[in-house]
């Protein structure tokens, strides 16, 4: 018999059940065969009015070539998300996200240049809340891009609320707040009563 952690996190409207309920999973390591679930006291967000990124990074977008992609490769981006040395992204959270991206509750932003996928990151969306779960980078600044353009993509669709889960230093910078976790609930009540629509691609003029 499974174990009853694990049967919630690989069926998608349970797993959705939990977000709804302020909690998210993290495995202990890559490998591991254990799930932990989380519910912090103080809850990362990224308030979309206050979002914004460096004038370096603007300069990269208007001056490279460069092409966004959505949802192209879901199950790349996880697992260059989970490609550095201490992870919480195991074998068993990808499945579960990979279902979660089948039934279209999980979704990525993709950066390349040329053919080559450089920076990205995936979340889970759900009502008019997006849940950001990681990101990643393989040249300077580009999971900043990627949180460039999935602000715009989020804007786009009609979100209210882009959760990072916790607050770091790094998301600081970019427009990150730290709120306590009952305040976090009633944003995310507010958000889960409407509804939005993660973009297929992003808007002509929204760059």
């Amino acid at each position: 018999m499974m174990n009853p952690e694990l049967e919630i996190l690989l069926n998608p409207e349970k797993l959705l059940a939990v977000y709804a309920g302020g909690m998210f999973p993290m495995a202990p390591s890559q490998d591991s065969p254990e799930v932990y679930w989380f519910a912090p006291e103080e809850r990362g967000i990224l308030p979309l009015e206050a979002f914004h990124v460096s004038r370096n990074v603007c300069r990269w977008i208007r001056n490279h070539p460069h092409r966004i992609g959505v949802d192209e490769q879901f199950e790349a981006v996880m697992r260059a998300c989970a490609d550095r040395p201490d992870t919480w992204i195991s074998g068993l959270i990808v499945e579960a996200y990979l279902r979660l991206h089948q039934v279209g509750h999980a979704h990525s932003v993709e950066v390349y240049v040329g053919s080559e996928l450089v920076g990205g990151l995936y979340g889970v969306s759900l009502g008019a809340a997006f849940f950001g779960e990681s990101m990643f980078k393989r040249a300077p600044e580009m999971d900043k891009v990627a949180l460039h353009y999935c602000h715009r993509l989020l804007l786009q669709g009609g979100y209210r609320l882009w959760d990072t889960q916790y607050y770091t230093e790094h998301l600081g910078t970019l427009g990150a707040q730290e709120i306590p976790q009952d305040a976090y609930l009633q944003l995310l009540d507010a958000a889960l009563r409407q509804q939005a629509r993660f973009p297929r691609r992003l808007a002509v003029g929204l760059r």
